[in-house]
């Protein structure tokens, strides 16, 4: 036990023999109940120890904390029954409580009553009742209270996984993309060694061909050289009698050398402007959107392809967080640019898709909910095999009689029209105008199975 070595008597004032409360240090290292201590200086009427009799300098002791927390953990420690069996007693007449003073809001035994003239009682029982439904009620706000920061938590937890998930992702479509670059690059510097080298080989062979003949030609003057020389060193009746043979045969019939006349490498045409042309050429299969989606937008039953230009629906909803940026009832999907000034235009393929929508929202616009029942938001849409377009949340039919698959989007900010055109017939089908006063963002919608949306590329300026 905590307590060993320690009984009710060493912790028991000195004047009401009880256990301490608030005792207070005396002078001659005595202590005292401070209320026995009051009490007892105001009967003696000097102020001296109870104990020693020794007077004391101090007229408000200190109190003894050591004491009051040694006396406090003892009566914890040996009685936690007998304070729960004295809570339901008196304290001045050790009666049952079983009234309670509605205007000095505390219980009160039979004697207690009588005590409290002029006050209002009711019975105890009756006011914990009341207590215990108002503590129910305080109890069921705290739980709901709790159920909604562990639901928080709960979708923090899962953002901060998405967000993980999010990064290997993106990290991964990254390298991918950057790989068929580099793959690229790899491609069109084998293919301009290759042409390099078929030229060296080409010449070179040419070279070879001519260095060899050559090399012959100057074999068979080295032999008439040498037949020369030997008649000339020959005794005299010998050169005369072989003098028109060895003349004859000095006479040099080959024809001079033609100077060089293949041409050297075309190092210009293998180095000149080599990354501009390679930038070039890579333009023919690199693909520029004016728009990209953002995923972060996407209700969760949408997928979009790597190249955040395609939208489809899924069989099932997708575990990713409800964030405040995400659409939770419409099918939308946002594009991740908004525009605030100029003109822009972009290009959706809607192909055979059945139900579909095309525009753009506000960016103040509650992506919550509803979206097409409120303001900020005009477009074009095919539902039911009906065309329409206009401002949310009434667009106006469209007589159009034949199948819409390619739809071209132009967005005049500062001019506040937004046009709708077939881009394979290059109709107008509709424009809207609207004083726009915010950033708005392409939004793309589709609701059917078989619904997918593909913003077109074009030709880049940067």
């Amino acid at each position: 036990m905590p307590f060993k070595g320690v009984s009710e008597k060493h912790i028991s004032c000195p004047v009401c023999c009880e256990i301490f409360r608030d005792p207070v240090l005396l002078g001659c290292s005595h202590s005292v109940c401070k209320s026995c201590l009051e009490k007892f200086w105001e009967i003696k009427g000097s102020k001296e120890c109870p104990v020693c009799k020794r007077k004391s300098s101090k007229d408000h002791p200190p109190l003894n904390l050591t004491l009051k927390n040694l006396c406090e953990a003892f009566a914890q420690e040996e009685s936690p029954k007998a304070s729960e069996k004295d809570e339901t007693l008196c304290g001045l007449h050790s009666k049952e409580l079983t009234f309670f003073c509605l205007d000095d809001q505390q219980p009160l035994c039979s004697d207690c009553s009588k005590i409290h003239t002029n006050h209002r009682f009711c019975a105890l029982q009756e006011k914990a009742v009341n207590f215990k439904t108002e503590l129910n009620a305080a109890l069921k706000s705290l739980k709901e209270k709790q159920k909604i920061f562990q639901d928080c938590k709960q979708n923090w937890d899962e953002t901060a996984e998405h967000i993980k998930t999010q990064a290997q992702d993106t990290e991964r479509q990254i390298k991918e993309e950057f790989e068929k670059l580099h793959q690229f690059l790899r491609d069109e510097e084998a293919a301009r060694i290759a042409a390099l080298r078929e030229e060296e080989q080409q010449k070179s062979q040419i070279m070879t061909e001519k260095i060899e003949k050559m090399s012959r030609e100057i074999e068979v003057l080295s032999d008439t050289i040498r037949a020369v020389e030997e008649q000339m060193r020959a005794k005299d009746v010998s050169l005369i009698r072989n003098y028109k043979v060895t003349l004859e045969r000095a006479q040099c019939k080959l024809q001079d050398p033609e100077k060089p006349s293949v041409e050297l490498l075309h190092v210009a045409k293998h180095l000149s402007n080599v990354k501009y042309k390679a930038w070039h050429k890579m333009e023919n299969i690199v693909k520029f959107s004016p728009v990209t989606l953002d995923p972060n937008t996407a209700h969760a039953i949408l997928v979009l392809s790597d190249e955040l230009t395609t939208v489809r629906l899924l069989d099932e909803r997708q575990q990713i967080p409800d964030n405040p940026e995400r659409f939770d009832y419409l099918r939308f999907v946002l594009g991740s640019v908004g525009f605030n000034s100029g003109t822009h235009c972009w290009d959706v393929e809607v192909g055979d898709s059945k139900f579909w929508g095309l525009g753009v929202i506000t960016e103040s616009a509650n992506r919550k909910g509803n979206v097409d029942s409120r303001r900020g938001m005009w477009g074009m849409l095919l539902y039911n095999s009906t065309y329409a377009a206009g401002a949310s949340p009434n667009p106006a039919p469209l007589p159009i009689q034949h199948k819409v698959q390619r739809i071209t989007v132009q967005l005049d900010w500062n001019k506040g029209k937004l046009s709708f055109t077939d881009s394979l017939t290059n109709k107008c089908l509709r424009t809207v105008k609207h004083r726009f006063t915010e950033t708005v963002f392409p939004f793309f919608y589709a609701d059917e199975a078989d619904s997918v949306l593909r913003i077109l590329p074009t030709r880049s300026n940067v």
